[in-house]
């Protein structure tokens, strides 16, 4: 491995060995705007190329070296001198592809310039196979198309954004949601200026126990946090109604019998079968508590 060198070069120095990649930050929220473009994300692998001259060198996220002839012989024959190029390394249907979303480097530091000014200069290098330059999304709901395309997310960039070496909300990542229905046993009380309550706490059946899956926090109106906290009160237990239930909150929680069900979103489940990011999506009417099960997907 090269050495490490200076991992955060300052603008307008010379040509660095290596840059820390930008990241992005995950969120909840679904949103579009003038100010912001949206793009594909790729589950692959992150690739940072370095070119100078006929020489390419390839990275990893974590500066680990790869060793890939067709995508170096393609960006050393890029019209461009010296360039620092951003982007995924994917393999569909048996072909690796280097998928390109950013420039740090082109013929001098471009940093500093707007995402938009950077993707125009990556325009003009007319990029051939393996090389890819991400195209924007135009939808009008760009989450909802990744989800139909089994796509893992998109991206939401700032168009005006310069090219940060950390974890930016200037890049937002909106993951593809998950969906079932789960059986409320219990919630907690609300903090700060919230009404009703806290969170729900939410399982599901398996065999004959009550599986605990985690907290409810997000998806409610001032109305629903109040109507759900009066049907809850009407349920109470004394005690828990979960039979496995690792992680259950040790104060301020009440426990009700188990025949509420929601419709709630998730990114994921965690390893240890929590739900990750959830919000609520819906109170369901007219379904048995009893027929709701875990729905055995892959996460995201």
């Amino acid at each position: 491995m090269a050495r490490r060198g200076n991992a955060v070069p300052p603008t307008g120095s010379g040509f660095p060995e290596w840059v820390e990649p930008m990241a992005a930050t995950l969120t909840q929220e679904r949103f579009t705007g003038a100010d912001w473009t949206f793009e594909r994300k790729f589950d692959g692998i992150r690739l940072v190329a370095f070119k100078q001259g006929r020489d390419v060198r390839l990275y990893s996220r974590t500066r680990r070296p790869q060793h890939l002839p067709a995508v170096a012989s393609a960006i050393a024959c890029l019209p461009v001198g010296d360039a620092i190029l951003d982007g995924e390394l994917t393999w569909e249907s048996g072909r690796t592809a280097y998928q390109v979303f950013d420039a740090i480097w082109l013929d001098g530091d471009v940093r500093s310039l707007t995402l938009a000014a950077r993707r125009e200069r990556l325009n003009a290098l007319q990029m051939c196979d393996p090389l890819y330059l991400v195209p924007e999304l135009d939808d009008a709901e760009p989450w909802e198309r990744a989800r139909v395309e089994g796509w893992e997310g998109v991206i939401a960039k700032r168009r005006d954004s310069p090219y940060e070496h950390r974890r930016s909300k200037h890049w937002l990542k909106m993951k593809c949601e998950l969906a079932q229905d789960f059986v409320v046993g219990g919630f907690t009380d609300p903090q700060g200026g919230r009404v009703g309550l806290g969170a729900l706490l939410v399982g599901y059946f398996e065999g004959g126990d009550f599986v605990f899956a985690g907290k409810v926090g997000t998806g409610f109106d001032t109305a629903l946090l109040t109507e759900l906290r009066a049907r809850l009160e009407a349920m109470a237990l004394e005690t828990t109604p979960f039979t496995k239930a690792t992680g259950l909150p040790r104060v301020r929680a009440h426990w009700v019998r188990p025949d509420i069900v929601v419709h709630v979103a998730f990114i994921e489940w965690t390893v240890h079968g929590k739900l990750r990011h959830s919000r609520l999506l819906e109170v369901r009417a007219g379904k048995r508590a009893q027929d709701v099960a875990r729905a055995r997907v892959a996460s995201s």
